[in-house]
């Protein structure tokens, strides 16, 4: 008896297993190719959408860094701008020292001035160049 059942289990798995490559009817694969290449593009498209997306990301970080960078390129224009401009009153404050009288406050007067104008001209010259 076991002999018969294992014969017809043999037969039936080997009909089984020889029906799983008997080709499909030109219709399903039709049906079959559209879906999978409907889900490709969709996939694509989906992708495609991500990538944009990350790429904003990616930019609008790189212009918050960009602007950061010009603001500190400013700051250091300016800090340097300064520099510059108080050296020069402090040497023509000291050079107004061989003067004397009404001479020597018009020469300071005229340091004090110039750099005021000097500051001012920095600060304009780095609230320009900001973002």
């Amino acid at each position: 008896m076991n002999l018969k059942l294992l014969t017809a289990i043999s037969i039936a798995s080997l009909t089984f297993l020889a029906g799983c490559n008997n080709a499909k009817p030109p219709a399903t694969v039709a049906n079959d190719v559209a879906a999978a290449q409907e889900s490709a593009a969709v996939k694509v498209t989906e992708a495609r959408k991500d990538a944009s997306t990350e790429e904003a990301k990616a930019a609008d970080k790189v212009n918050d860094k960009i602007e950061d960078l010009r603001s500190t390129e400013a700051k250091g224009a300016y800090d340097v701008a300064l520099a510059k401009a108080e050296g020069a009153h402090k040497v023509a404050l000291e050079k107004c020292e061989s003067k004397s009288g009404d001479a020597q406050k018009k020469c300071k007067d005229m340091a004090d001035s110039d750099f005021a104008a000097a500051k001012a001209n920095s600060k304009a010259a780095e609230l320009a160049s900001k973002p």
